[in-house]
């Protein structure tokens, strides 16, 4: 079976996050695991990520670890009895004077007072991911007055959003700045942040980040309308993160599903564009939470997504709620080397007539060129030290592996999310220069990527020294 190109992550839940779960998930293709700081304890991530790393490890395999920030999600406060049941046409109050325990089929408490400010007659309000459907009649001092227009039960702290958009609290909350300490202290690979609006959100975790001692790299939830606005917008929270994470709940209540679609394939073709890294999200296999076999809109969901180059696919609740957490993995994995073998993934117009501001972006740009037009090219060795000239690379299409060659555990596990990039354990540092290509080849050899009379290509740099990349070099595999 050909090498999957398109990663996976997957959310670790109470279907999975034992011992036994985690280690089937890394076998059937696991390639990043998201730990939910919107549930769980500290200690509760911290044992799982223990769990990720040694299990990993046992296999030989690079798993990256991302934590995901709960964020400022404006929700409603509990019902008396847990859940009410709404029905179209009645009266409905969000309060923020009325106990938060103490919630009615007329009225229930929302615990963030600029509510009412943002609420305006007319607007619609959308609860719980949009199933419930609230229009604004009157706002008082403490009280937005609705009229129910699409009813159903609705349970405990469900989220609320406006069509449209517009509700927004600031992006980093106190327990967001605890996660921060939190995903330091576990030196997690990937910190995911929730609902950011501007550029300056990200720069304000990176800057959190950093203090914390953490190296990792952000991604940006894009699930609000006003990230989407224009393209201005967008690419100003791209350019500040270092990958974007196409959040389709909450982004999907907001702009509304029939612009979705759209909205997904821009989102990922700015990313790209930007070089950053792009995961696709939000229930593309959900019926595989109670199904063994995927549905086939849910194939053409996941293959769409791969066809447009997304670096990664994810699974939320499939795997962290579901019935079927390693099949839910094995069914995306078969869908994405399916939509790999389409022609059209290999052909790439990326960045073509641009001028090179960088020699490590020249360099990773003529390897791919070459690879994709020189017949017999079988792989791309990157030696790398941050990661970022096998991501360069990875911006192109081509159907020709890029190993990531690197001696840091965290720049292994990092190439895990990059598409078509798979890592390498390897110290340059322990050879003489004339020595580092035949090791390098005989490390895929080792690994049945190449044979004898191969083409590989080799780029490397000045040690130590991350960005250096600066020569390349057109190999023939001696023997294995």
């Amino acid at each position: 079976m050909a090498k999957r190109r398109t990663k996976i992550v997957a959310t670790l839940g109470p279907a999975s996050d034992h011992e036994q779960a985690i280690e089937k998930l890394i076998l059937a293709g696991l390639d990043v695991a998201r730990l939910n700081f919107s549930h769980g304890s500290a200690d509760s991530h911290r044992e799982k990520a223990e769990l990720v790393r040694k299990i990993a490890a046992k296999h030989g395999r690079f798993v990256a670890i991302m934590g995901d920030l709960q964020g400022p999600k404006i929700r409603i406060a509990r019902f008396a009895d847990q859940s009410v049941q709404l029905k179209a046409g009645q009266s409905f109050t969000l309060s923020t004077t009325h106990p938060i325990d103490a919630g009615t089929n007329t009225i229930v408490a929302v615990e963030y007072p600029p509510l009412i400010q943002a609420c305006h007659p007319g607007d619609e309000l959308l609860l719980d991911d949009g199933k419930i459907v609230l229009q604004v009649e009157q706002v008082d001092e403490h009280q937005v007055q609705t009229r129910v227009i699409n009813g159903g039960e609705l349970s405990n702290n469900k989220g609320i959003n406006r069509r449209g958009g517009g509700i927004a609290a600031p992006s980093l909350t106190p327990k967001d700045r605890e996660d921060i300490q939190l995903a330091a202290e576990l030196a997690l690979d990937y910190v995911a942040v929730s609902f950011p609006r501007y550029g300056t959100d990200m720069q304000q975790a990176r800057s959190l980040l950093q203090a914390a001692g953490s190296d990792a790299w952000l991604i940006a939830k894009i699930e609000r309308a006003e990230a989407v606005a224009d393209d201005e917008a967008l690419d100003d929270i791209i350019s500040a993160s270092d990958g974007v994470m196409v959040a389709r709940g909450d982004l999907g209540v907001e702009i509304g599903d029939a612009r979705l679609v759209g909205i997904q394939k821009r989102i990922i073709q700015h990313a790209r564009r930007l070089n950053k890294i792009v995961i696709t999200a939000t229930q593309m296999m959900e019926s595989m939470t109670h199904s063994p076999v995927p549905t086939r809109a849910e194939v053409s969901d996941v293959a769409n997504a791969v066809l447009d180059y997304t670096d990664a696919v994810m699974l939320s609740g499939e795997s962290a709620t579901g019935q079927y957490p390693v099949e839910a993995i094995t069914a995306m994995a078969r869908i994405c080397v399916g939509a790999e073998a389409e022609p059209t993934s290999g052909i790439s117009k990326h960045r073509l007539g641009e001028h090179f501001a960088r020699c490590d972006d020249t360099i990773a740009l003529s390897a791919m060129y070459a690879a994709n037009h020189y017949p017999g090219i079988k792989a791309i060795i990157s030696l790398s030290e941050s990661g970022r000239t096998p991501l360069i690379m990875s911006r192109i299409k081509s159907s020709v592996p890029i190993f990531c060659f690197t001696r840091h555990a965290s720049t292994q596990r990092r190439a895990a999310l990059f598409r078509g990039v798979y890592s390498v354990a390897f110290d340059a540092s322990q050879y003489n220069d004339a020595d580092i290509a035949p090791a390098a080849m005989q490390e895929l050899c080792k690994q049945g990527a190449v044979q004898p009379g191969d083409w590989v290509i080799l780029t490397k740099g000045q040690l130590d020294t991350a960005g250096g990349t600066n020569s390349l070099h057109i190999l023939q595999v001696p023997s294995c």
